[in-house]
């Protein structure tokens, strides 16, 4: 790890820093820091920058309670911007957006972004909207017992695919397995975030019981 000190501030005693969610990967804010900020940030496990236009440092979520606590931070390069990953307590924008960059400036025809957050958010407006010949509107308007069945035959599919070693056959029913794992989630209002936070508790006792039977 390099130290703080080896970090390019501008003329200004500033550096940018792009905050992302350990979640969902989204961009949430671009904001500054001084190495003051960055100090406290260090300290507290909690992103500190400075206000170009007050002229203070503000520790993110003192008066809003949407913290934002540090997994990680990391310099580019030339050690003159950073990107800070972080899971949130809550909003990253004043607006009270998820993320400050809502404002879509061009979207390609040919290609698209991907992500558990993003299926799920589809999803999501699928059960809020129910367009007419969608299936995930079918499986929502059917309910519960139609979605718990078709994840149970999902699971065989891929037992089966697994079964007979047939890795391009279990990546597809996988795939049709976590879709329809979504489509429940979202149906009893679990959110990614949710599961995260469980597998990330797992893999810390995991870790644990990894050195335990290593002493």
């Amino acid at each position: 790890m390099i130290d703080i000190n080896e970090l390019k501030f501008d003329s200004n005693g500033l550096i940018p820093a792009v905050v992302v969610d350990s979640v969902s990967k989204k961009v949430l804010t671009v904001a500054y820091m001084n190495k003051e900020s960055l100090e406290i940030s260090l300290r507290k496990g909690l992103t500190c920058f400075y206000s170009r236009s007050r002229q203070e440092l503000w520790l993110k979520g003192e008066t809003s309670g949407n913290y934002q606590h540090i997994v990680s931070i990391t310099a580019d390069c030339d050690n003159d911007a950073l990107v800070i990953v972080v899971e949130k307590d809550g909003p990253a924008c004043h607006t009270g957006s998820d993320s400050c960059f809502t404002k879509p400036v061009y979207q390609s025809d040919t290609l698209s972004e991907f992500s558990l957050q993003s299926l799920y958010e589809l999803l999501q407006d699928r059960k809020d909207k129910k367009p007419e010949g969608s299936y995930t509107t079918y499986l929502f308007e059917k309910g519960l017992d139609k979605i718990l069945k078709k994840i149970g035959e999902e699971s065989t599919e891929v037992i089966i695919a697994a079964k007979a070693e047939d890795k391009k056959e279990t990546v597809y029913e996988l795939a049709d397995l976590m879709y329809h794992a979504m489509v429940l989630m979202v149906d009893m209002g679990i959110s990614v975030e949710d599961v995260h936070r469980e597998l990330k508790s797992r893999h810390i006792i995991d870790h644990k019981v990894k050195q335990e039977k290593m002493t």
